[in-house]
Protein backbone atom coordinates (compact mmCIF):
# COMPACT_ATOMS: atom_id res chain seq x y z
CA UNK A 1 0.00 0.00 0.00
CA UNK A 2 1.09 3.29 -0.69
CA UNK A 3 1.72 5.20 2.63
CA UNK A 4 1.58 8.93 3.18
CA UNK A 5 1.87 10.91 6.17
CA UNK A 6 -0.91 13.92 6.71
CA UNK A 7 -0.48 16.53 9.33
CA UNK A 8 -4.27 17.58 10.34
CA UNK A 9 -5.18 20.64 12.35
CA UNK A 10 -9.10 21.32 12.58
CA UNK A 11 -8.41 24.31 14.38
CA UNK A 12 -11.60 26.53 15.39
CA UNK A 13 -15.48 26.52 14.89
CA UNK A 14 -16.44 24.35 12.17
CA UNK A 15 -13.47 23.46 11.31
CA UNK A 16 -13.72 20.93 13.80
CA UNK A 17 -16.94 19.61 12.57
CA UNK A 18 -15.68 19.45 8.63
CA UNK A 19 -11.99 18.14 9.01
CA UNK A 20 -13.87 14.59 10.78
CA UNK A 21 -16.27 14.35 7.89
CA UNK A 22 -13.77 14.55 5.17
CA UNK A 23 -11.31 12.12 6.93
CA UNK A 24 -13.92 9.39 7.25
CA UNK A 25 -14.32 10.00 3.48
CA UNK A 26 -10.90 9.79 2.64
CA UNK A 27 -10.14 6.98 4.68
CA UNK A 28 -12.80 5.08 2.63
CA UNK A 29 -11.44 6.32 -0.47
CA UNK A 30 -8.18 5.38 0.30
CA UNK A 31 -9.56 1.45 1.59
CA UNK A 32 -10.94 1.40 -2.25
CA UNK A 33 -7.57 2.46 -3.65
CA UNK A 34 -5.28 0.57 -1.29
CA UNK A 35 -3.62 3.81 0.36
CA UNK A 36 -2.31 4.06 3.70
CA UNK A 37 -3.03 7.63 4.73
CA UNK A 38 -1.99 7.97 8.51
CA UNK A 39 -3.50 11.25 10.13
CA UNK A 40 -1.41 12.98 12.79
CA UNK A 41 -3.55 15.60 14.65
CA UNK A 42 -2.46 19.11 16.24
CA UNK A 43 -5.00 21.13 18.84
CA UNK A 44 -3.14 24.29 17.61
CA UNK A 45 -5.62 27.33 16.76
CA UNK A 46 -7.34 29.47 18.97
CA UNK A 47 -8.26 27.68 21.94
CA UNK A 48 -4.22 26.86 21.61
CA UNK A 49 -3.04 30.69 21.71
CA UNK A 50 -5.32 31.31 24.94
CA UNK A 51 -3.80 28.72 26.61
CA UNK A 52 -0.04 29.82 25.43
CA UNK A 53 -0.07 32.94 23.60
CA UNK A 54 0.44 31.70 20.40
CA UNK A 55 -1.38 29.42 17.08
CA UNK A 56 1.34 26.63 17.55
CA UNK A 57 4.52 25.90 19.58
CA UNK A 58 7.71 27.66 18.95
CA UNK A 59 8.99 24.16 16.57
CA UNK A 60 5.50 24.08 15.16
CA UNK A 61 7.04 24.14 11.59
CA UNK A 62 9.68 22.17 11.96
CA UNK A 63 7.07 19.15 13.43
CA UNK A 64 4.76 19.85 10.03
CA UNK A 65 7.90 19.28 7.76
CA UNK A 66 8.08 15.82 8.98
CA UNK A 67 4.80 14.80 6.70
CA UNK A 68 3.83 14.58 2.93
CA UNK A 69 0.78 17.29 3.68
CA UNK A 70 -1.20 19.75 5.96
CA UNK A 71 -4.68 19.55 5.70
CA UNK A 72 -6.00 22.17 8.07
CA UNK A 73 -10.00 22.77 8.66
CA UNK A 74 -9.96 26.49 9.91
CA UNK A 75 -9.03 29.14 12.10
CA UNK A 76 -10.20 31.68 13.55
CA UNK A 77 -11.86 33.20 17.12
CA UNK A 78 -14.13 36.37 18.53
CA UNK A 79 -11.42 36.00 21.05
CA UNK A 80 -8.34 36.37 18.97
CA UNK A 81 -7.95 39.37 16.74
CA UNK A 82 -7.64 37.87 12.77
CA UNK A 83 -3.94 39.16 12.42
CA UNK A 84 -3.11 37.05 15.13
CA UNK A 85 -4.71 33.85 13.75
CA UNK A 86 -3.69 34.51 10.59
CA UNK A 87 0.18 35.44 10.76
CA UNK A 88 0.37 32.96 14.17
CA UNK A 89 -0.22 30.47 11.73
CA UNK A 90 -1.33 30.10 8.40
CA UNK A 91 1.04 32.33 6.68
CA UNK A 92 4.18 31.02 8.10
CA UNK A 93 3.06 27.44 6.77
CA UNK A 94 2.86 29.02 3.37
CA UNK A 95 5.97 30.99 3.49
CA UNK A 96 8.06 28.52 5.28
CA UNK A 97 7.25 25.51 2.73
CA UNK A 98 6.96 27.82 -0.23
CA UNK A 99 3.77 27.32 -0.59
CA UNK A 100 3.77 29.52 -3.75
CA UNK A 101 0.46 28.61 -5.52
CA UNK A 102 -2.81 28.98 -4.24
CA UNK A 103 -5.15 27.15 -6.22
CA UNK A 104 -9.08 27.88 -6.33
CA UNK A 105 -11.24 25.87 -8.35
CA UNK A 106 -14.52 27.76 -9.27
CA UNK A 107 -17.25 25.49 -10.48
CA UNK A 108 -21.01 24.75 -10.56
CA UNK A 109 -22.79 21.72 -9.13
CA UNK A 110 -25.41 19.40 -10.18
CA UNK A 111 -27.98 19.92 -7.15
CA UNK A 112 -26.67 23.15 -6.11
CA UNK A 113 -28.69 26.54 -7.45
CA UNK A 114 -26.22 29.43 -8.43
CA UNK A 115 -28.13 32.87 -7.40
CA UNK A 116 -27.51 34.12 -11.29
CA UNK A 117 -30.13 33.42 -12.85
CA UNK A 118 -28.26 32.53 -16.20
CA UNK A 119 -27.86 28.14 -16.79
CA UNK A 120 -24.26 28.28 -18.28
CA UNK A 121 -21.95 25.83 -16.26
CA UNK A 122 -19.24 27.73 -14.47
CA UNK A 123 -15.38 25.61 -14.78
CA UNK A 124 -12.58 27.95 -13.87
CA UNK A 125 -9.55 28.17 -11.70
CA UNK A 126 -7.79 30.82 -9.99
CA UNK A 127 -3.90 30.73 -9.47
CA UNK A 128 -3.29 33.13 -6.89
CA UNK A 129 0.52 34.19 -6.26
CA UNK A 130 0.80 33.18 -2.58
CA UNK A 131 3.82 34.59 -0.60
CA UNK A 132 4.00 38.39 -1.65
CA UNK A 133 2.36 41.41 -3.34
CA UNK A 134 -0.15 42.99 -0.71
CA UNK A 135 0.27 40.54 2.29
CA UNK A 136 3.75 41.74 3.01
CA UNK A 137 5.32 42.40 6.64
CA UNK A 138 6.95 46.02 5.62
CA UNK A 139 5.39 48.92 6.85
CA UNK A 140 4.47 49.51 10.53
CA UNK A 141 2.88 52.18 12.07
CA UNK A 142 4.27 55.46 13.67
CA UNK A 143 2.39 57.93 16.75
CA UNK A 144 0.16 55.88 18.23
CA UNK A 145 -2.68 57.59 19.73
CA UNK A 146 -1.71 61.04 18.45
CA UNK A 147 -3.87 63.16 15.80
CA UNK A 148 -0.94 62.52 12.87
CA UNK A 149 -0.93 58.78 13.43
CA UNK A 150 0.04 56.86 10.66
CA UNK A 151 0.20 53.21 8.89
CA UNK A 152 2.49 52.11 6.12
CA UNK A 153 1.99 48.86 4.28
CA UNK A 154 3.89 48.22 1.36
CA UNK A 155 3.62 45.51 -1.76
CA UNK A 156 6.63 43.54 -2.71
CA UNK A 157 6.65 42.16 -6.47
CA UNK A 158 9.28 40.35 -7.34
CA UNK A 159 10.42 38.84 -10.68
CA UNK A 160 10.85 35.74 -9.22
CA UNK A 161 7.00 35.78 -7.56
CA UNK A 162 5.40 37.25 -10.47
CA UNK A 163 7.00 34.78 -12.98
CA UNK A 164 6.31 31.64 -10.97
CA UNK A 165 2.71 32.25 -10.28
CA UNK A 166 2.23 32.57 -14.15
CA UNK A 167 4.01 30.07 -15.46
CA UNK A 168 1.71 27.54 -13.05
CA UNK A 169 -1.10 29.44 -14.10
CA UNK A 170 -0.21 29.44 -18.08
CA UNK A 171 0.42 25.50 -18.04
CA UNK A 172 -3.15 24.91 -16.17
CA UNK A 173 -4.67 27.13 -19.19
CA UNK A 174 -2.67 25.37 -21.43
CA UNK A 175 -4.34 21.82 -20.21
CA UNK A 176 -7.86 23.15 -20.57
CA UNK A 177 -8.98 26.15 -23.13
CA UNK A 178 -5.84 27.90 -23.62
CA UNK A 179 -7.21 30.86 -22.01
CA UNK A 180 -5.39 33.09 -19.48
CA UNK A 181 -7.18 36.10 -17.41
CA UNK A 182 -4.32 38.36 -15.59
CA UNK A 183 -6.25 40.59 -12.92
CA UNK A 184 -4.21 43.87 -12.67
CA UNK A 185 -5.16 47.52 -11.49
CA UNK A 186 -2.22 49.58 -13.70
CA UNK A 187 -4.19 52.00 -14.34
CA UNK A 188 -4.56 52.97 -10.44
CA UNK A 189 -1.67 51.43 -8.80
CA UNK A 190 1.39 53.11 -10.90
CA UNK A 191 4.32 50.78 -9.85
CA UNK A 192 3.55 47.30 -8.94
CA UNK A 193 0.85 46.47 -11.47
CA UNK A 194 2.71 47.81 -14.45
CA UNK A 195 5.63 45.54 -13.48
CA UNK A 196 3.01 42.55 -12.83
CA UNK A 197 1.71 42.90 -16.29
CA UNK A 198 5.32 42.83 -18.08
CA UNK A 199 6.26 40.09 -16.40
CA UNK A 200 2.68 38.09 -16.94
CA UNK A 201 2.87 38.88 -20.55
CA UNK A 202 6.94 37.96 -21.08
CA UNK A 203 5.78 34.48 -19.03
CA UNK A 204 2.72 33.82 -21.33
CA UNK A 205 4.70 34.39 -24.25
CA UNK A 206 6.14 30.81 -23.76
CA UNK A 207 3.12 29.05 -24.20
CA UNK A 208 1.93 29.51 -28.17
CA UNK A 209 -1.56 27.66 -27.58
CA UNK A 210 -2.34 30.10 -24.61
CA UNK A 211 -4.51 33.14 -25.22
CA UNK A 212 -3.86 36.00 -22.49
CA UNK A 213 -5.94 38.54 -21.71
CA UNK A 214 -5.95 41.62 -18.71
CA UNK A 215 -8.98 43.02 -17.34
CA UNK A 216 -8.85 45.65 -14.78
CA UNK A 217 -9.25 44.31 -11.28
CA UNK A 218 -12.79 46.00 -11.00
CA UNK A 219 -14.03 45.06 -14.04
CA UNK A 220 -13.29 41.38 -13.59
CA UNK A 221 -15.12 41.31 -10.39
CA UNK A 222 -18.17 42.32 -12.70
CA UNK A 223 -17.66 39.73 -15.35
CA UNK A 224 -17.24 37.13 -12.79
CA UNK A 225 -21.02 38.12 -11.63
CA UNK A 226 -22.40 39.39 -14.98
CA UNK A 227 -20.78 35.98 -17.55
CA UNK A 228 -18.27 33.87 -15.08
CA UNK A 229 -18.84 30.52 -17.11
CA UNK A 230 -16.32 32.21 -20.23
CA UNK A 231 -13.53 32.32 -18.02
CA UNK A 232 -10.68 29.10 -18.10
CA UNK A 233 -7.90 30.53 -15.63
CA UNK A 234 -7.33 33.63 -14.10
CA UNK A 235 -4.17 34.70 -12.51
CA UNK A 236 -3.93 36.95 -9.64
CA UNK A 237 -1.93 38.53 -7.32
CA UNK A 238 -2.30 37.79 -3.36
CA UNK A 239 -5.04 40.08 -2.58
CA UNK A 240 -6.89 40.37 -5.64
CA UNK A 241 -7.05 36.34 -5.87
CA UNK A 242 -8.08 36.15 -2.60
CA UNK A 243 -11.14 38.41 -3.20
CA UNK A 244 -11.72 37.08 -6.69
CA UNK A 245 -12.31 33.49 -5.32
CA UNK A 246 -14.72 34.28 -2.74
CA UNK A 247 -16.68 35.89 -5.40
CA UNK A 248 -16.42 32.97 -7.37
CA UNK A 249 -17.61 30.71 -4.79
CA UNK A 250 -20.43 32.66 -3.76
CA UNK A 251 -21.85 32.75 -8.10
CA UNK A 252 -21.61 29.24 -7.90
CA UNK A 253 -24.01 29.05 -5.00
CA UNK A 254 -21.82 29.06 -1.38
CA UNK A 255 -18.54 29.97 -0.08
CA UNK A 256 -19.21 26.44 1.77
CA UNK A 257 -18.50 24.71 -1.18
CA UNK A 258 -14.94 26.05 -2.06
CA UNK A 259 -11.87 24.07 -1.77
CA UNK A 260 -8.35 25.16 -2.04
CA UNK A 261 -4.17 23.86 -2.36
CA UNK A 262 -1.94 25.76 -0.75
CA UNK A 263 0.92 24.41 -2.85
CA UNK A 264 4.84 24.00 -3.02
CA UNK A 265 4.70 22.53 -7.16
CA UNK A 266 8.58 21.12 -6.59
CA UNK A 267 7.52 19.27 -3.79
CA UNK A 268 10.46 20.39 -1.69
CA UNK A 269 7.88 20.43 1.36
CA UNK A 270 4.17 19.79 2.41
CA UNK A 271 1.94 21.58 0.68
CA UNK A 272 -1.36 22.49 2.67
CA UNK A 273 -4.91 22.03 1.90
CA UNK A 274 -7.69 23.92 3.43
CA UNK A 275 -11.94 24.96 2.27
CA UNK A 276 -12.12 28.86 1.73
CA UNK A 277 -14.50 29.17 4.34
CA UNK A 278 -14.16 30.51 7.78
CA UNK A 279 -14.61 28.98 11.29
CA UNK A 280 -18.13 30.25 11.35
CA UNK A 281 -18.68 30.33 15.25
CA UNK A 282 -22.14 31.13 14.79
CA UNK A 283 -23.04 27.70 13.59
CA UNK A 284 -20.22 25.82 15.15
CA UNK A 285 -21.33 22.68 17.43
CA UNK A 286 -24.78 22.73 15.58
CA UNK A 287 -24.10 20.12 13.03
CA UNK A 288 -25.04 22.64 10.18
CA UNK A 289 -21.67 23.17 8.28
CA UNK A 290 -21.02 22.62 4.83
CA UNK A 291 -18.17 19.43 4.36
CA UNK A 292 -18.03 20.06 0.92
CA UNK A 293 -14.93 22.58 0.80
CA UNK A 294 -13.23 20.48 2.79
CA UNK A 295 -13.90 16.97 0.99
CA UNK A 296 -12.94 18.84 -1.88
CA UNK A 297 -9.56 19.93 -0.51
CA UNK A 298 -8.70 15.89 0.24
CA UNK A 299 -9.83 15.62 -3.22
CA UNK A 300 -7.32 18.01 -4.43
CA UNK A 301 -4.42 16.60 -1.70
CA UNK A 302 -5.00 13.07 -3.18
CA UNK A 303 -4.85 14.45 -6.63
CA UNK A 304 -1.19 16.60 -6.01
CA UNK A 305 -0.21 13.21 -3.87
CA UNK A 306 -0.39 11.15 -7.06
CA UNK A 307 -3.41 9.61 -6.81
CA UNK A 308 -5.34 11.40 -9.83
CA UNK A 309 -7.77 8.46 -9.34
CA UNK A 310 -8.43 8.23 -5.82
CA UNK A 311 -9.13 12.10 -6.65
CA UNK A 312 -11.69 11.58 -9.35
CA UNK A 313 -13.33 8.99 -7.16
CA UNK A 314 -13.91 11.25 -3.85
CA UNK A 315 -15.25 14.32 -6.21
CA UNK A 316 -17.62 11.74 -8.10
CA UNK A 317 -18.43 10.92 -4.45
CA UNK A 318 -19.63 14.49 -3.13
CA UNK A 319 -20.70 15.94 -6.37
CA UNK A 320 -23.46 12.31 -6.61
CA UNK A 321 -24.42 12.77 -3.13
CA UNK A 322 -25.43 16.95 -4.02
CA UNK A 323 -27.22 15.53 -7.12
CA UNK A 324 -29.22 13.03 -4.81
CA UNK A 325 -30.49 16.12 -2.70
CA UNK A 326 -28.28 15.49 0.18
CA UNK A 327 -27.31 18.97 0.14
CA UNK A 328 -26.65 21.05 3.83
CA UNK A 329 -28.91 24.30 4.54
CA UNK A 330 -26.21 27.04 2.94
CA UNK A 331 -26.66 24.92 -0.60
CA UNK A 332 -30.55 25.09 0.18
CA UNK A 333 -30.99 20.94 1.40
CA UNK A 334 -31.81 19.58 5.05
CA UNK A 335 -28.97 17.31 5.71
CA UNK A 336 -26.29 17.90 8.56
CA UNK A 337 -22.90 17.97 8.16
CA UNK A 338 -23.31 13.88 9.01
CA UNK A 339 -25.98 13.53 6.85
CA UNK A 340 -24.45 14.91 4.26
CA UNK A 341 -21.10 12.99 5.09
CA UNK A 342 -22.92 9.52 5.08
CA UNK A 343 -24.35 10.10 1.89
CA UNK A 344 -20.89 10.82 0.33
CA UNK A 345 -19.47 7.53 1.82
CA UNK A 346 -22.58 5.43 0.63
CA UNK A 347 -21.91 7.01 -2.87
CA UNK A 348 -18.34 6.27 -2.65
CA UNK A 349 -19.26 2.73 -2.38
CA UNK A 350 -21.85 2.64 -4.90
CA UNK A 351 -19.08 4.24 -7.57
CA UNK A 352 -16.58 1.57 -7.19
CA UNK A 353 -18.34 -0.75 -8.97
CA UNK A 354 -17.89 1.08 -12.13
CA UNK A 355 -14.84 2.38 -11.00
CA UNK A 356 -12.27 1.74 -14.28
CA UNK A 357 -8.55 2.18 -13.10
CA UNK A 358 -7.44 2.06 -16.86
CA UNK A 359 -9.08 4.79 -17.88
CA UNK A 360 -8.77 7.01 -14.30
CA UNK A 361 -12.58 7.70 -14.24
CA UNK A 362 -15.18 7.50 -12.11
CA UNK A 363 -19.07 6.83 -13.70
CA UNK A 364 -22.36 7.41 -12.00
CA UNK A 365 -24.59 4.03 -12.73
Amino acid sequence: MTRHSIAVIAGDGIGNEVVPAAIECLERIAAVHSLNLEFTYFGWGSDYYGRHGRMMPVDGLEQLARHDAIFLGAVGSPDVSDAESLWGLLIPIRREFQQYINLRPVKTLDGVASPLAAKHPIDLLIVRENNEGEYSEVGGRMYRGLPHESAVQESVFTRLGVSRAAHFASVLAASRRGHLTSATKSNGIVHTMPFWDEIVEETVRGYPGVTLTSELVDALAAHLVLKPWTFDVIVASNLFGDILSDLGSSVTGSIGLAPSANLNPEGNFPSLFEPVHGSAPDIAGKGLANPVGQIWSGAMMLEHLGHPEAAAHLQAAFEAALRDGFGTRDVGGTSSTSEFTAAVVTSIDALSANYTLSSGRVAAS
